[in-house]
């Protein structure tokens, strides 16, 4: 309810001026634009000539047949013309549509993928994925037919009203008087349809998110029996989405209705008129055939924009979400003028006084004023309760998040002092919940160092334990592994990640509960691995399972955010104290 009540209060869309968001994505495609210009005058110019062969037509029908067929010659050619043009402006803007709109995607993804995760914490990937998917498209169906629709129905009516002129003064100042009466509804009822349409399109990208939530934790629905409460939820969400499309429409249709009644209403008026005319021999027929066509080309037009105004409208709205996102303020950036991180790597890590609160606690403090020195090549163990703080370490090692007082330092340098890619290429990261992607085996390994060979990948492999399970795989190391590696265990995700940070050869190694899933067995084997990798590297293991690093350099005990002891594990044991507690829980007095 928090997230859909954060929907509803979100600020009414912006003008149609957010349409220059727009510009440029556009404005690399200059020729092509153009083009599709020049083939758009083209038609629109040929439409508007067709009514004057057709008076001729009339007028000359009782006069020379030769001339008459002239008038038709010359009506087929416009016509060709018209057909030509129509055709080439299909094909420059709907090809102009297609490359913008796949530019913006790829701009978006490139943004929300350097985005830290206090980005994430606002907003749900589902919703991300609404703006990437469901908002290009109505930008593809403006740029790629509403726009072109608009102008050319634009110079129709710009055009048809100067011809209704130059054909009747007296009909066209009757018809002019209408224009008031068309204009007002459109612009009333445009303002309201704009705000309708941004709202419309935060409920779509609130139904898109809630969906990727549920069906990224669908066991877990289905295991706590909660499928009913989950569909209703969405179900909530959908009808929310539905209402609000139903009023969008019903506006939208009552501007339609008042628009075209009006239209047609004056040019019934006018016609009438204008035949009392041809009997009093003031016009001739074919000029009131010429007028009358005009006059459907200019009543179409105004249809037509009245109609494409409810389309510009929701392109408006969809354009202030994605040049919102775009612009977005990210917490973590990198340095206009970057420092390079020394070469070689040393691999040392320096806390100075640190203190850190997630974005989404601000008042609880994650760490306060840490103060740690991880020499190049130590193995040092972050232990303590749930919450204590370990994790958070990595977290700003890997510059995720920026401390709010004090200093993270990479081998002499401030983290914020140099580009992120820079330093995190000298990192191998096995995160707690490990990712596995709908991709081979192979690939997933290879993902830790894109250059891999195919044997480097099965030696990582047997490093971490995983080549055994792998090779028993239908198709072995090329299996599928499908979404979020549903085809592995717990344990063999976790080997997997683990052989991708021995393939990636880092100089820093960082294990957050990586053994944690395993059995005895295995975690001997990846223990042994990674002692064998840990040699020679810095390495920060964060565990629970304290029997996976009594043989740390160091063991460094956090609670509540403090560091609260720290020494080797007999020390610890000797001293007493949180850890010494934690030890009891889990070894036999003899073990500890």
């Amino acid at each position: 309810m928090a997230r859909n009540s954060m929907i509803i209060d979100r600020p009414a869309s912006k003008k149609v001026g957010t349409l220059q968001g727009l510009i440029p994505f556009l404005r690399p495609y200059r020729i092509m634009t153009m083009m599709a210009s020049v083939a758009l005058v083209v038609t629109a110019g040929m439409s508007l000539t067709l009514p004057i062969t057709v008076r001729w037509v009339i007028d000359g029908f009782n006069q020379d047949v030769a001339l008459l067929y002239q008038y038709f010659g010359a009506a087929l050619v416009i016509a060709a013309l018209l057909a030509l043009g129509t055709g080439l402006r299909y094909y420059f803007v709907t090809r102009l549509g297609e490359r913008v709109v796949a530019d913006i995607r790829r701009a978006l993804f490139d943004r929300v993928m350097g985005m830290s995760p206090a980005f994430y914490e606002r907003l749900l990937t589902g919703e991300v994925l609404s703006r990437i998917t469901t908002d290009t498209t109505l930008i593809l169906s403006l740029i790629g037919s509403s726009v072109s629709v608009a102008l050319r129905n634009m110079l129709m009516l710009i055009g048809g009203l100067v011809l209704l002129m130059i054909t009747s003064a007296k009909l066209t100042g009757l018809v002019l008087l209408i224009v008031p009466a068309i204009v007002v509804p459109i612009v009333l009822l445009g303002r309201r349809l704009r705000v309708l349409s941004r709202e419309n399109q935060d409920w779509i990208a609130a139904s898109s998110g809630a969906a990727s939530e549920a069906l990224s934790a669908v066991q877990t629905v289905q295991a706590f029996t909660n499928e009913g409460q989950t569909r209703a939820a969405f179900a909530d969400v959908i009808e929310k989405a539905y209402r609000s499309s139903q009023t969008r429409v019903k506006v939208r249709s009552l501007m339609t209705v008042i628009v075209i009644f009006l239209t047609v209403t004056g040019i019934v008026g006018v016609l009438c008129i204008g035949a009392r005319d041809v009997r009093a021999g003031v016009m001739s027929p074919g000029e009131l055939v010429q007028f009358v066509i005009y006059a459907v080309m200019v009543s179409g037009a105004v249809g037509a924009l009245s109609e494409i105004w409810g389309e510009v409208q929701r392109a408006a709205g969809a354009t202030e979400r994605l040049v919102e996102m775009l612009g977005t303020d990210d917490t973590v950036n990198d340095p206009t003028i970057p420092r390079a991180l020394p070469r070689p790597v040393r691999g040392e890590i320096v806390f100075d006084e640190v203190t850190f609160r997630y974005p989404s606690r601000p008042d609880v403090s994650a760490l306060m004023g840490i103060s740690l020195v991880v020499r190049p090549g130590e193995m040092v163990a972050l232990v303590g309760p749930s919450g204590a703080g370990k994790t958070t370490i990595l977290q700003l090692l890997m510059r995720f998040y920026d401390p709010q007082l004090g200093v993270v330092r990479f081998d002499g340098i401030d983290l914020r002092d140099m580009e992120r890619v820079d330093f995190r290429r000298a990192v191998a990261l096995v995160s707690q919940d490990p990712v596995i992607f709908a991709a081979s085996a192979r690939e997933n390994i290879r993902f830790g160092r894109p250059e891999a060979t195919d044997s480097e990948v099965e030696a990582a492999a047997k490093a971490a334990a995983a080549h055994d399970f792998l090779t028993k795989l239908p198709q072995g190391y090329d299996t599928w592994l499908g979404e979020r590696g549903v085809m592995l265990s717990g344990g063999q995700k976790q080997r997997v990640a683990i052989a991708r940070a021995i393939l990636r050869d880092a100089k820093v190694l960082l294990l957050d509960e990586a053994t944690s899933a395993l059995d005895a067995e295995s975690e001997r084997a990846v223990q042994t691995a990674v002692e064998r990798l840990s040699e020679g590297r810095t390495t920060l293991v964060v565990a629970h399972r304290l029997a996976t690093v009594k043989r740390a350099d160091r063991i460094i005990v956090f609670d509540l955010g403090r560091i609260v002891a720290t020494g080797t594990h007999e020390a610890l044991v000797a001293e007493g104290g949180l850890y010494a507690r934690l030890a009891r829980l889990q070894f036999t007095d003899g073990q500890a």
